[in-house]
C-alpha cells in the first residue's frame, strides 16, 4: 500500500510553510528510533564570551588557592617559631668572678660571651654555643688577675716584675730565691740577679778571653754587672727610652704605664684603655660613661628646672629642647631654644692654640650669628672665634696642668636685623688627664 500525502496547496504562503532557522538541519536516526529534532548552535561571539567567563572563573579560583597557600605558609611559619621557642635549652652558665656575661638566651644555637674587668685576663672560652644535645661548647672561663704582683709575692724588699704567665722577683743584696726568701752568701758583689759570671775561653799561649751577655758589662774583678739603661737614658728628655716610667731588669729594661693605660706594641709608649667600650666602668643605671685619658667619668646630663614659664624636655641623651612658650611670656621667648651637653677628654699641657669644639647651625634663618662665652669654671683658658659665616670654634688658648675638670658655657645667638630669632646653649666639660699622653 502506497502512502498518501496531502495535495500541495495553491496558497503561496502555505507552500512556503514555516522555515527552519539558519544553520538547522535534519539528522536521520541511525537506530531506527525515529527522527532527531534540530538543535540551535552557539555563535562565534557567544563561544568567546563563554571562554572568557571560564577564564575569569579559573583565575579567581587560582587567586583564592594562592591566597590560601600563603595563609597556610604564614600559619606554618608562626607554628614553627613557637616550636623553636619551646625547644630545649641549655643550663644557665655562671658569671665569672671579676667578669661579665653577655647574652641571656640559652636556646639551642645561641651564643653567650664573656669579658673580664680591667686588670683581669680571660682564661677559657670567650664564647660558648648551646648545642643540640643541650650542652655548651667550650670550657667555663674565669678571670685571672693580669698583675701577678698585686699579691706582693716578693719577700725581703724584693721588686716584683709581672710577666705573661708568671712573675719575677728582683732580690736585694743578701737575698735570693724565687721569692727572695733565702739569705745569700755569694762571692759576687751586689745582687746576684744583676751580676753574672763571665763566659771565658782559653786562648793561645795561656791567654784568657772573657765576655758578658748583652745588657751586661765586664767590671773589675771579672764580674759581669748589669747595665742600668733606665739610669743612663731615662732622665734625659733627648735620650728617654720610656714614655712614662722605666724598670731596670737583668740585662734589659721594661717600660711601665700608669693605671688606665696599657703598653703599646712598640714597648715604650702608653695607650689609653677605653673603659666605656669594654664595659669596664662603674657607672650606674641612668648614667653615661665618658672615656677619658687614663680613666673614665660617669655623667648624668639634666635639663634645667622650670622657671619663668620656661621648661625643657629631654629629646636625647645629650640635648634638651624648650617647650612651646605662652603667648604673653617674653622671658620664655628670650630663653634658649635648646641646650646641649658635650664632654671632651683632654691631655695635660696640650699644645695651644688647639680647637676643641665647633658650633654651627643647619638652618640659617637670620642675617648674622654671634658666639660668646657666658660662664663656666676655668673659662680663662678658653677663647671663642668664628671660622666661617655659620661656624664658631671653642679654642684652648692656654696649656692646662692635670688632673683637672674645666667647664665652659657657650651661647650661639641668631639675629635678623638686630632682632633675636633664637639662641642655643652649649655646655662643654673638659676632663684633663694627669699625663701628657
Amino acid at each position: 500500500m502506497q502512502p498518501s500525502y496531502p495535495p500541495p496547496s495553491a496558497d503561496p504562503k502555505a507552500t512556503s510553510g514555516p522555515r527552519s532557522p539558519p544553520h538547522a538541519w535534519w539528522i536521520p536516526a541511525g537506530d531506527g528510533e525515529g527522527p532527531v529534532f534540530p538543535q540551535e548552535c552557539l555563535s562565534h561571539q557567544q563561544v568567546l564570551s563563554t571562554v572568557r567567563q571560564m577564564q575569569k572563573l579559573l583565575s579567581a579560583q587560582e587567586a583564592a588557592h594562592l591566597q590560601g597557600m600563603r595563609s597556610l605558609k604564614k600559619q606554618l611559619s608562626v607554628l614553627h617559631s613557637r616550636i623553636q621557642r619551646l625547644a630545649d635549652t641549655c643550663p644557665q652558665l655562671a658569671v665569672p668572678l671579676n667578669g661579665r656575661k653577655l647574652g641571656r638566651s640559652t636556646r639551642v644555637g645561641h651564643d653567650v660571651h664573656f669579658i673580664c674587668n680591667a686588670g683581669f685576663q680571660l682564661v677559657g672560652s670567650e664564647s660558648r654555643t648551646c648545642r643540640r644535645d643541650r650542652t655548651w661548647s667550650g670550657t667555663q672561663p674565669f678571670c685571672r688577675n693580669i698583675d701577678e704582683c698585686s699579691s706582693n709575692p716578693c719577700a725581703n724588699g724584693g721588686i716584683c716584675v709581672d710577666g705573661n704567665q708568671s712573675y719575677t722577683c728582683l732580690c736585694p743584696r743578701g737575698w735570693s730565691g724565687a721569692s727572695c726568701q733565702s739569705p745569700e752568701d755569694g762571692v759576687l758583689a751586689g745582687n746576684s740577679s744583676f751580676s753574672r759570671q763571665p763566659r771565658c775561653a782559653e786562648g793561645r799561649l795561656g791567654s784568657r778571653h772573657c765576655s758578658c751577655d748583652a745588657g751586661f758589662q765586664l767590671r773589675a774583678g771579672g764580674v759581669c754587672q748589669d747595665v742600668d739603661e733606665c739610669q743612663l737614658f731615662q732622665p734625659n728628655p733627648q735620650t728617654r727610652i720610656c714614655l712614662h716610667d722605666c724598670l731596670n731588669l737583668p740585662g734589659s729594661y721594661r717600660c711601665l704605664c700608669p693605671p688606665g693605660y696599657v703598653l703599646h706594641a712598640d714597648r715604650n709608649t702608653c695607650e689609653d684603655v677605653d673603659e666605656c667600650t669594654g664595659s669596664q666602668h662603674n657607672c650606674t643605671h641612668g648614667e653615661l660613661c665618658i672615656n677619658t685619658f687614663g680613666g673614665h667619668r660617669c655623667v648624668r646630663p639634666k635639663c634645667p628646672p622650670p622657671r619663668h614659664n620656661t621648661s625643657y624636655v629631654k629629646t636625647s641623651s645629650f640635648q634638651c629642647e624648650r617647650n612651646p612658650c605662652p603667648t604673653d611670656s617674653r622671658a620664655c621667648r628670650m630663653a634658649a631654644t635648646s641646650i646641649s651637653f658635650h664632654y671632651l677628654p683632654l691631655q695635660a699641657n696640650r699644645t695651644v692654640p688647639h680647637v676643641l669644639f665647633k658650633m654651627s647651625t643647619t638652618r640659617f634663618m637670620g642675617d648674622s650669628l654671634r658666639f660668646t662665652i657666658i660662664g663656666g669654671r676655668g673659662q680663662d683658658v678658653f677663647a671663642v672665634r668664628r671660622s666661617d659665616r655659620q661656624t664658631g670654634e671653642l679654642v684652648l688658648s692656654s696649656p692646662v696642668v692635670g688632673p683637672a675638670t674645666l667647664e665652659v658655657e657657650l651661647e650661639m645667638s641668631e639675629f635678623s636685623r638686630k632682632v633675636l630669632l633664637g639662641k642655643h646653649i652649649f655646655k662643654v666639660t673638659a676632663f684633663v688627664s694627669q699625663y701628657e699622653f
